[in-house]
């Protein structure tokens, strides 16, 4: 993917559901739900291709929400994009999905679908809405019968912690295509959800070890936490290369890199799992925006209080999202980290 540039495009923020993890309702259940107008649509786009071509990169689009599927203009938006020729994935939720449906997105260019599974029924219900966790594995099958990737995201926590080998098991027996988990990101200082450290890398290793044990099943386990590359790196699978830039970061944390998230009011934020906001799609250029001071605060790598001073700094990082959550500082030591780092 390194040629391609991601934009997550919240295109409205309607959604059927009210998940307690939500960025959107998370913290104001009374807020008023924004959508783009289809002429802001065509604008955005024209922005974010315009962008891409001053950079020499590719767009990849997520589009999303709320569910992008309730947005009175979706389809314009999907024949807008074939009309360019651009793939793109979905990241939305089970209930308007149909054999129809599903024809129709992987015919304008769907290439995954990525619904959530964030516990087993009673956890995962209790967390989003009542019948949402056996209409999402219902939903898998309609999704691959179109020739759609299907791809299942949790959000870990202390809440569901435990449930995660299960649900690795619900997913290889759906076979879904692609599996992947991120953690918790506090929307305020609520710590009641923090897995300790040490718990955390306890938690990688039976994790690794339910992946290795599927390892031929033809589910691909998507490596998405950065702690992974630590994990590794341990274990001995995965090894620093030899010649390496000390000014080039290779992997890790994207933002400020080649992401960038839009909101339907039209905020750009470099992550949407936290505070970042560094411009407006409506009132500025995507270019000058990435490109800007703003924006350039996410890429000093040195100013990382613990990740500066490992020799992992150019392909990990952790999650500065999840930092921020907790600390309210991009820079401070991941909360979940389990390594010693001296000197700091």
């Amino acid at each position: 993917m390194e040629q391609y540039f991601a934009f997550q495009w919240h295109i409205t923020d309607s959604c059927d559901q009210r998940c307690q993890h939500c960025y959107i309702f998370s913290e104001n259940h009374n807020i008023s739900l924004q959508e783009m107008s289809y002429q802001d649509i065509q604008s955005v786009l024209d922005n974010c291709m315009e962008m891409c071509s001053k950079l020499k990169r590719i767009p990849y689009f997520y589009i999303t929400g709320g569910d992008p599927l309730l947005h009175k203009n979706f389809w314009d938006l999907l024949k807008l994009l074939k009309s360019h020729n651009i793939a793109f994935s979905i990241l939305g939720n089970p209930f308007h999905l149909s054999e129809e449906v599903c024809q129709k997105l992987k015919y304008y260019g769907c290439e995954r679908y990525q619904l959530s599974i964030d516990g087993l029924r009673d956890t995962h219900d209790f967390m989003r809405k009542p019948g949402s966790f056996d209409t999402t594995i219902e939903k898998i099958r309609c999704i691959r019968a179109a020739g759609i990737k299907s791809v299942i995201m949790t959000t870990v926590s202390n809440t569901n912690s435990k449930e995660i080998l299960e649900i690795i098991d619900l997913v290889v027996k759906n076979h879904v295509e692609v599996f992947a988990f991120a953690r918790y990101c506090p929307t305020s200082f609520e710590k009641s959800t923090h897995i300790a450290p040490q718990e955390y890398k306890e938690f990688l290793q039976v994790c690794w070890e339910k992946f290795e044990e599927y390892k031929d099943s033809g589910t691909t386990f998507n490596l998405k936490d950065h702690l992974w590359t630590l994990f590794l790196y341990e274990k001995g699978l995965f090894t620093l290369p030899e010649g390496l830039d000390d000014d080039m970061i290779y992997d890790g944390c994207n933002c400020g890199n080649c992401h960038l998230t839009i909101l339907p009011n039209g905020d750009v934020y470099a992550c949407r799992r936290f505070e970042s906001r560094v411009g407006n799609i409506y009132t500025d250029r995507l270019y000058d925006v990435f490109l800007g001071k703003p924006m350039d605060q996410y890429r000093q790598y040195n100013n990382f209080e613990k990740c500066s001073q490992c020799e992992l700094r150019r392909f990990c990082r952790g999650c500065p999202a999840v930092t921020y959550g907790y600390t309210h500082n991009f820079y401070a030591a991941d909360p979940q980290c389990w390594k010693e780092v001296k000197n700091i």
